[in-house]
């Protein structure tokens, strides 16, 4: 008996240390700069070999290898597949002036070895938060971690862009022909990120879901978190927060319809539905007014109006679009290989290529030119299991918090996802991983029925 417990101990023990490892990452990528640099691969990628040495020595001390089998993984594994064919020496795909010795598939093998290995991280966090985010303490515990960095994240950047101190980040990084917004290079994908932190603590307060004495902490987060994302001058950060709010509106419309399905709603469900709707117009007023309070510039105006006007290279998107929709018209199956729209953009620019151009902005668009009709499968299986699970996730919660935050955590999903039509901000890693950490949440059932059918899988998929 005494040996069974410290077996137990032992298991607790290393699952503990794994869920501080991994949210010492989250953090961790987001502070030295969204891990944009190929150096913090360099540093993500041990961090990650520990967790899974310490997810191994549980196992051992346990005598069982429990793993998650959510879908979810699939789509990541096949993408990493697709770039390892494409580094394949196959012949070159249809750029013989930039065709690599060694003729690969891919038109920049380097870039895209480098991508196989970013896929590889994300695969190794996302499968490892699935397992180690099985248990409601945790969920809770993390939810509190991405309100508050979101909050602070959030506060620091408004402070920088106030005090016109934003041409370094934390006075160390120059970032010459950027436009950085707190510890991020670019910042539309610091609107992604608050897009990602926003939505749990709004779904919460949308859903009276805590404590009536932790309400006004959590609106302040919110509102604080919202100008943030205005300060920006994103457009598509804009836009999510916008669609973040209406899908957290409707979720909860439909949650109390369905818990009252059986009662005389009446004028009363529907003042309710009315005060919720209400209540998203006045948070979105109360952000812009702050931020027009605040600032004399343009920043709301240019929000708001979507104005196109500036030096931002950004504005030439529908050029980008059209070039990768080429790209992929002339190598429609596998692509030209991830990460090589930056090799294959100047075979079809027409401008006077006076830059250079990495992405496509239109995440949507790269990966069909990166991966073809293959890669782009995977990225539409993801986000369908991702939205059929959370939906049935929702549906199917007892709890009143664990119900709003999964619809926060999908909510969060669907804002970055909708950005990514004009933008890349999966692209920073550290976006990425807050990504997969609300696709976990959203998806991890705690029913009761789900609870036997999780344990009946892990009998299944132990191995000894």
């Amino acid at each position: 008996m005494s040996g069974k417990h410290a077996k137990t101990e032992a298991s607790v023990l290393t699952t503990s240390l794994m869920f501080a490892v991994l949210c010492g990452l989250l953090v961790f990528t987001t502070l030295i700069f969204g891990a944009v640099d190929s150096w913090a691969l360099g540093i993500v990628l041990p961090v990650l070999s520990i967790v899974f040495i310490l997810w191994s020595f549980g196992a051992f001390r346990s005598g069982n290898f429990e793993f998650s089998t959510n879908l979810l993984q699939l789509p990541i594994a096949a993408l990493i597949i697709i770039g390892l064919i494409q580094l394949l020496p196959l012949g070159n795909s249809g750029a013989e002036a930039f065709a690599d010795a060694s003729s690969s598939l891919s038109l920049a093998p380097y870039s895209t070895r480098l991508a196989v290995l970013q896929l590889a991280a994300y695969l190794m966090f996302f499968a490892a938060a699935l397992f180690i985010l099985n248990n409601e303490a945790r969920v809770r515990k993390i939810v509190y971690l991405i309100v508050i960095f979101g909050t602070l994240m959030a506060f620091f950047g408004i402070l920088q862009r106030l005090a016109s101190a934003d041409d370094m980040i934390y006075g160390l990084r120059n970032s010459f022909q950027a436009n950085p917004f707190g510890p991020f290079v670019n910042s539309h994908h610091f609107a992604a990120f608050m897009e990602l932190t926003i939505a749990i603590p709004l779904a919460l307060l949308f859903g009276k879901a805590i404590k009536k004495n932790r309400r006004a902490l959590a609106a302040i987060a919110v509102v604080v978190m919202g100008m943030a994302i205005i300060f920006t001058t994103s457009r598509g950060g804009f836009l999510s927060l916008l669609a973040i709010i209406g899908f957290i509106i409707v979720a909860n419309i439909l949650d109390r319809k369905r818990s009252e399905a059986h009662s005389d709603e009446g004028n009363q469900a529907f003042r309710r539905n009315s005060a919720l709707v209400g209540s998203g117009l006045a948070l979105i007023l109360i952000i812009l007014g702050i931020v027009l309070y605040l600032t004399n510039d343009s920043t709301v105006d240019r929000v708001v109006t979507m104005d196109k006007g500036g030096a931002d290279i950004s504005n030439g998107r529908t050029h980008f679009w059209s070039i990768a929709l080429q790209i992929f018209a002339d190598n429609p199956v596998i692509g030209t290989g991830l990460d090589s729209y930056g090799m294959a953009f100047p075979l079809y620019d027409t401008w006077n290529g006076g830059f250079r151009l990495e992405r496509a902005h239109n995440d949507y668009l790269q990966i069909l030119s990166d991966a073809g009709i293959l890669g782009f499968l995977c990225v539409a299986g993801f986000i369908f299991l991702l939205f059929r699970k959370g939906l049935e996730t929702i549906s199917r919660a007892e709890d009143r918090f664990l119900r709003h935050t999964a619809i926060g955590a999908l909510a969060g999903c669907l804002g970055v996802l909708i950005h990514s039509f004009f933008d890349f901000p999966l692209r920073t890693p550290s976006n990425m991983y807050f990504f997969l950490t609300l696709a976990v949440i959203a998806t991890t059932s705690f029913a009761a029925g789900d609870r036997k059918r999780l344990k009946i899988r892990k009998k299944i998929h132990v191995s000894s």
